[in-house]
Order: structure tokens, then C-alpha cells, then sequence
């Protein structure tokens, strides 16, 4: 295979890797947080990590994102990088925080399992490490109750998944085949139809009628009750535990190397922010709808909220596992060639402050840097 093409990924990886971002900020990737600046706020006397005078970190508006909107909104982010400023930068889509993370538009990034791997097996494992985990669950089907009645129902209907080869479009799309029916990968077509819509379209699409469902992450799942649909299955329900990988802490390798002190500082403020959020459950969601609000101009109304929040498990386990199961799924899909994992995760630095904060080390199930 040419050193210029990606050994692992098919032409529907490519496909979405050129998928553009629906909002672009002057950077061309990501849009910057709006003029709330509490949580980025430097503290008098701080000094700088490793020199640098700012530290880019990526995440989407997203409650599955909670560990990055609160992390930045409370300040958990800026007091342990100190002097160093924390500069956030909001995406829509997977794709182009990784083109983003490639371009060193930012350093450090919250995302979902499969960009993580299209990423690390596009680059022929250069450009990304994860380090942390971050979400667990918050990926819901939802459906018309008039059309859809039972899971049997969905056959024949039209589903909407964010995005060609994301996360959720890969979970579907295994899930379909699990229950014996046939779609073609690429159109979306077969026993069922999935249309792949933007989450922040799908409410309106699902109020148009023109499709039947969703295979959603939250708030967009909560969002689709809130106008009449059904949660029918909560995608918890289909791992071990209840357990799977939502959200991701990947960091640019070339960074990692350059800057462990700040890596570090920010994998000690996500262990921080994760262990508030659990012990302050109200007050992690009423943070994380305001920092939604500061980077959107709308929070979130109760109804919506209130829901979503309970959905989602925040973690500092990358849940290795069940990554690995994920890219089995996209594998069978047709979206993915068998990937090269081996070094995908670094959990070092993550495990060194969990020993320093008395919790267990996590485990990268084989798939750790040696």
C-alpha cells in the first residue's frame, strides 16, 4: 500500500473525514467560547507551565462532554494550569476537532470513540494518543410511538444518526445487522433507512416527519422526547455493565512530547472536575448547561436537561474494551479495514495522578503504549 494512503480506512472513513464543520470560527476549525470568562479567569502570582502562554482544548456542546464544560466553566481547567490560559474551542462534528488536533489548532481534545480510531489509523498511529476517558452512556434510539411500537417496528422506518461513520451511525448500524437486516453502509439504504442529519437539525426533521427515529447521543435524544418521541432502547442496555466508551481525553503526540507538565495538569483537572461532578450531581449539570449556554447562547430547558444528565456516567476509565468492540462493529459495518489499535491508548500520565489522588490505576486492555 503507498506511504500516502491510509492502510485501514475505506472510502466511507475518507468520506467523513471531509465532512465540514457546520459552524467555523477565523481559525477555520472550531468556534471559540463566547465572553463569560469566570472559568478562565488567571489567579494573581500564577506562573506558566512548560512556558507556554496557552493550552487549546477541543470539546463539542455536548452534555456526553460534561468533564470539559465544567472542567472550563468552574475554573478546574485554568487553576491547574496556572499562568498558562485556557483556550476552549467548540466543535460540531468528530472529523474536524481531529483535523483540528492534526493541524495544531488545538492541543488537547474531547471526542468519541470513532474519530479517535479514524484518526489513529489514518495517520498510521502518529497523530494521537488517547489519555483519559471522560463519558459512558448518553446514546439513546428514540421513535415516533404512532409509527414505532416495538424494536421489530424499526425495520422498514427511517432513522437519523448524526453523521456517516460516527459513533452512533456505527452503533446503529451494528445494531441492525444484529437483528438480521441488511443496509448498505454507504447510502443509508435497506430493511432500514438511515439518514445521517446533524443533531442540531434531527428535531426539526423528526417534527417534519421526515424520518422516524434516532439513534442519538444526549442532549439531541432528550430533545426528541421533549417533542413527543419514545425512548425504545437505551444503548446501555447492550454492553457489559452498562458500560461503554462515549467520550474520550485524546491529546496531539507531537504535544504530549513537547509539554507532559501541561498534559499532566490537565488530566489532574479532569480528575478533579469528574470527582466534583459525582459528588455534586445538581450542581455538575446546572455548571454544564450554563457553560452550553455561554458557548451557544441557549441552555438547556428542564425537561431536556433534566433527563439527559441522568443518562450519562462520568468516568476517568477509558472503558479500553469496549473501544476495541467499537471498531470490531465498524469493521462489520463496512465503514472500517481491521485497524491497528496497538498504542492507541497512553494512560501513564493518567495514572500517575489517580495514584497521587488515591484512586485505581484504569487498564488500556492491551492496547496501551509499551
Amino acid at each position: 500500500m503507498p506511504a500516502n494512503r491510509s492502510p485501514f480506512l475505506r472510502r466511507g472513513i475518507a468520506v467523513v473525514a471531509a465532512l465540514p464543520l457546520l459552524a467555523l470560527a477565523a481559525c477555520g476549525y472550531g468556534s471559540d467560547s463566547k465572553d463569560d470568562t469566570s472559568g478562565t479567569k488567571v489567579a494573581a502570582g500564577s506562573k506558566k507551565i512548560d512556558g507556554l502562554d496557552s493550552v487549546k482544548i477541543g470539546y463539542f456542546g455536548n452534555l456526553t462532554h460534561a468533564t470539559a464544560l465544567v472542567g472550563v466553566q468552574k475554573g478546574f481547567f485554568q487553576k491547574e494550569l496556572g499562568a498558562t490560559k485556557v483556550a476552549p474551542a467548540i466543535f460540531n462534528a468528530g472529523p474536524s476537532e481531529i483535523e483540528a488536533l492534526n493541524a495544531g489548532s488545538i492541543d488537547i481534545g474531547w471526542i468519541g470513540p470513532s474519530p479517535s480510531i479514524n484518526g489513529y489509523t489514518k495517520s498510521n498511529g502518529k497523530s494521537l494518543k488517547i489519555i483519559g476517558g471522560s463519558a459512558s452512556g448518553g446514546v439513546k434510539l428514540v421513535v415516533n410511538p404512532k409509527k414505532i411500537k416495538s424494536l421489530k417496528d424499526v425495520k422498514g422506518k427511517k432513522i437519523a444518526t448524526p453523521q456517516l461513520g460516527n459513533t452512533q451511525d456505527v452503533a446503529f448500524l451494528n445494531w441492525a445487522a444484529d437483528q438480521g437486516w441488511k443496509v448498505d453502509a454507504q447510502s443509508g439504504k435497506g430493511d432500514v433507512t438511515v439518514v445521517r442529519t446533524d443533531n442540531k437539525i434531527t428535531p426539526d426533521a423528526y417534527k417534519a416527519g421526515s424520518i422516524d427515529g434516532a439513534w442519538v447521543p444526549e442532549p439531541t435524544a432528550s430533545k426528541l422526547v421533549a417533542e413527543g418521541a419514545k425512548v425504545l432502547l437505551d444503548e446501555s442496555d447492550l454492553w457489559p455493565d452498562k458500560k461503554f466508551v462515549i467520550t474520550n481525553i485524546i491529546v496531539s503526540q507531537k504535544f504530549l512530547k513537547a509539554h507532559p507538565k501541561a498534559v499532566e495538569a490537565v488530566l489532574k483537572a479532569s480528575v478533579e472536575t469528574n470527582k466534583w461532578i459525582n459528588a455534586n450531581p445538581d450542581a455538575a449539570k446546572a455548571s454544564a448547561n450554563k457553560q452550553l449556554e455561554i458557548d451557544s447562547g441557549k441552555a438547556l430547558p428542564a425537561d431536556v436537561l433534566d433527563p439527559a444528565w441522568k443518562s450519562i456516567q462520568i468516568t476517568n476509565d477509558p472503558l479500553a474494551s469496549t473501544l476495541n468492540s467499537e471498531a470490531e462493529h465498524a469493521v462489520k459495518a463496512g465503514l472500517l479495514e481491521k485497524p491497528n489499535l496497538d498504542g492507541i491508548y497512553d494512560l501513564t500520565l493518567l495514572n500517575k495522578v489517580l495514584k497521587a489522588a488515591g484512586e485505581s490505576p484504569v487498564d488500556a486492555a492491551g492496547l496501551g503504549t509499551s
